[in-house]
């Protein structure tokens, strides 16, 4: 991946690995913007977004994605979106009608800036793209069960359950539109392994990487 050229880095992450906040702070780093799931399906929600809609905006501003977001102050993109609580995990997207508009977006973005993508099959979607960067961000249960239980503040029983729940449609949702696993490392260009390291830390090897 070429940082110097406009570039889109994906992240896929289990549950309680930290990716998330890998990926927000490495999107700190680099100065670009940082997108995940729930914000996408908030502006779904907010504008009632659809392939179709797209494809208007598509035909009256090529870059859409950048004039659809110089509109958009004080909306979702600029709040505190996603706040977990006890148990929560958003919901997985159930049609193929939804996965295409979610596609749309998260091409509309990387065609716009450079950008972080947490989740969301971003290696699916970008395995194309000229200088995307896949990553993959893994963890023992031990240190996902203990995060998810400081996250949450929960319980050890009740965090190894919502883990293996989320695992479980997480790989389901992937097999679904991609016909790949998530764990697959054919996937990737990078895998870590967070046990015995900070967030900080992760991005730091990433930025190493890159170079």
């Amino acid at each position: 991946m070429n940082k110097n050229e406009k570039f889109v880095i994906t992240i896929n992450r289990e549950l309680g690995s930290g990716g998330r906040t890998v990926g927000r702070k490495l999107a700190e780093k680099l100065g670009v913007e940082f997108y995940d799931k729930a914000l996408i399906k908030a502006l779904q929600e907010k504008y009632h977004l659809s392939v179709e809609e797209i494809e208007k905006l598509k035909g009256q501003q090529q870059g859409w994605w950048a004039d659809f977001k110089r509109h958009m102050t004080g909306s979702v993109m600029y709040t505190n979106y996603y706040i977990p609580h006890k148990g929560a995990e958003p919901e997985l997207l159930d049609t193929n009608e939804v996965f295409k508009t979610e596609t749309e977006i998260l091409k509309g973005m990387a065609e716009a800036e450079s950008c972080v993508i947490a989740g969301r099959s971003g290696f699916y979607v970008f395995r194309k793209h000229p200088n995307h960067l896949s990553i993959l961000i893994q963890a023992s249960m031990e240190f996902r069960v203990a995060r998810v239980m400081r996250k949450q503040n929960i319980s050890e029983n009740e965090a190894l359950k919502i883990i293996e729940k989320v695992d479980k449609m997480r790989e389901n949702y992937v097999k679904r539109y991609t016909e790949s696993s998530r764990y697959d490392t054919h996937n990737y260009d990078l895998v870590i392994n967070a046990d015995g390291k900070t967030e900080d830390e992760i991005v730091d090897l990433i930025l190493m990487y890159i170079g």
